[in-house]
């Protein structure tokens, strides 16, 4: 145990220096420095950093449980993120970064989409904002406590040493997002992700060794028939095509999450775009592979020591924990905390920068950018409070979390980025109806089917309509509505025409040459 809390100590430092070193280097920086990284993000950092922020602890600690539990009927998770990111890599990020260029230097989503309108109305901004600020701090709630849910199983701690663990790892997480900002959280993501990726290869590896060998003996498990079958139940029926769906409906957030389309607008230029493209879908391709290998064979290796969805958290520790040395298993299990910082750190600074941008510049219109900077870092330490605040006194699961605010983004963001990116006559009051519509929709149809106190990996497989993941009715009902506003109401300026066009020479220039000069 010493160890491992030499290795956990070890890497709380890496990160806190990390926060420290751009806080210096920054420190003339303002607004553009601390929220976007001045715009500067090589291929390698920008495609980890989106991986790591979206990869958060689900899956190294919800997903591989899921599977431990389920069986392979769970993948269907895993298939439709990756469909969802290379989609979102291919059709997004190219044309995200010059729109976003292209509609006055937009440095946050909700700037982005009301810059794009060429609007002077802040209403969508500030709807925007309120939407982040809500679900962030469910998101990084979920962070927070798989950080607890590590120390309580490792340590094996009383309750009062999980909510300890957790108040510990906010204060970290505050303090290096509060320093340096947007370059401090891509770099920290950067080696998380490379942390995350090594720890899934080898813990499953490692493990299928041990189970080969001569001294090996095989627990005894219950998997039934269909553990090793994509569908639950062995045949395609109603409950397997709902849990298909739904698994694959989980793409969809990828059009619209903030953290991760923000990083998309920071990358420096076509040359490191393409470069980001193909690490980014290699690397969670790797990652989402190996979670699903590592909650099979943690099954084999384990046997059936986990029996309820409260406990799947502890397949993947476990399995660490029973075949690697202390030292190394401090520093694979430190891959968890990996997973929920790089979220974490995201998810702050995505709302902080739209309540500092979009908020409190528009309310403190002669606020100069250093005062903007800061009031972010102030905000970024009163939505970890909030989001500590649930964690603590929550009952989901870390799966259940994850789920309720990826479904809450991809259903409210996701159709109005898109059309913004791809239709002309797309308009102001289409988007923000949009927004709100997928909002509200993905809200109610969660409630309805009790998604915010049910684990997802259980919920998507009910057999009903009403069991549906609910960021597929949200996500058709804000497209719908994106268009049937727009067609209804006036088309756009010929500004805002010009500024689509504008943005869709600049992207094909990219294309054709190579890199933005």
């Amino acid at each position: 145990m010493n160890w491992e809390v030499i290795a956990f100590v070890v890497y709380f430092v890496l990160v806190i220096g990390i926060g420290v070193y751009f806080f210096i280097r920054s420190k003339a920086g303002g607004e553009k420095e601390y929220f976007l990284g001045g715009r500067s993000m090589s291929g390698p950092v920008a495609a980890l950093s989106a991986g790591a922020s979206d990869m958060s602890a689900w899956v190294l600690l919800g997903l591989p449980g899921a599977l431990y539990l389920s069986g392979l009927s769970e993948s269907w998770i895993s298939i439709g993120l990756f469909i969802g990111t290379v989609l979102a890599w291919l059709l997004v990020a190219p044309r995200l970064r010059t729109f976003s260029i292209a509609a006055n230097d937009s440095i946050t989503i909700p700037q982005y989409l009301t810059n794009r309108f060429k609007s002077s109305n802040i209403a969508l901004q500030v709807v925007c904002a309120l939407v982040f600020i809500i679900v962030y701090c469910i998101y990084a709630a979920s962070s927070i406590s798989a950080c607890g849910d590590l120390f309580k199983t490792v340590f094996k701690l009383s309750d009062g040493g999980r909510e300890t663990a957790m108040v510990a790892a906010a204060i970290i997480i505050v303090a290096y997002t509060f320093l340096g900002g947007f370059n401090a959280v891509c770099w920290t993501d950067f080696f998380q992700g490379l942390l995350m990726l090594a720890a899934l290869m080898a813990a499953p590896i490692v493990a299928l060794f041990v189970i080969k060998g001569s001294s090996f003996v095989k627990p005894v498990t219950d998997l039934g028939e269909n553990y090793y079958h994509l569908l639950s139940s062995g045949k395609l029926d109603g409950p397997a095509i709902v849990g298909i769906l739904s698994g694959l409906g989980w793409g969809l957030g990828y059009f619209g999450m903030p953290h991760i389309l923000v990083r998309y607008m920071s990358i420096r230029s076509r040359k490191e775009m393409k470069r980001s493209q193909c690490i980014g879908i290699l690397w969670t391709f790797l990652i989402l592979a190996m979670a699903t290998v590592v909650g099979i064979v943690a099954r084999q290796y384990l046997g059936d020591i986990i029996t309820t969805g409260s406990q799947e958290s502890m397949a993947f520790v476990l399995l660490v924990k029973n075949i690697f040395p202390a030292l190394l298993a401090g520093v694979l299990l430190s891959a968890i905390l990996a997973a929920s910082m790089s979220t974490a750190d995201s998810q702050l600074l995505a709302s902080s920068s739209a309540f500092s941008s979009d908020i409190y510049k528009p309310i403190r219109k002669n606020a100069s950018d250093r005062e903007v900077a800061w009031a972010g870092r102030i905000v970024v330490a009163g939505i970890c409070a909030v989001a500590l605040f649930i964690a603590l006194a929550g009952n989901s699961t870390i799966m259940g979390l994850v789920g309720n605010a990826w479904g809450a983004f991809g259903a409210a963001f996701g159709p109005a980025i898109l059309l913004s990116l791809y239709w002309k006559r797309f308009n102001y009051t289409g988007a923000i109806c949009g927004i709100i519509t997928g909002f509200v929709v993905d809200i109610a149809w969660g409630v309805s089917r009790g998604a915010m106190v049910l684990d997802k990996a259980d919920a998507v497989l009910t057999g009903t309509l009403g069991g549906l993941y609910e960021i597929i009715p949200g996500f058709f009902a804000s497209l719908l509505v994106c268009i049937i506003v727009s067609l209804c109401t006036a088309k756009p300026s010929t500004e805002v025409e010009a500024l689509f066009d504008e943005g869709v020479a600049m992207t094909k220039r990219d294309d054709e040459v190579g890199e933005e000069k």
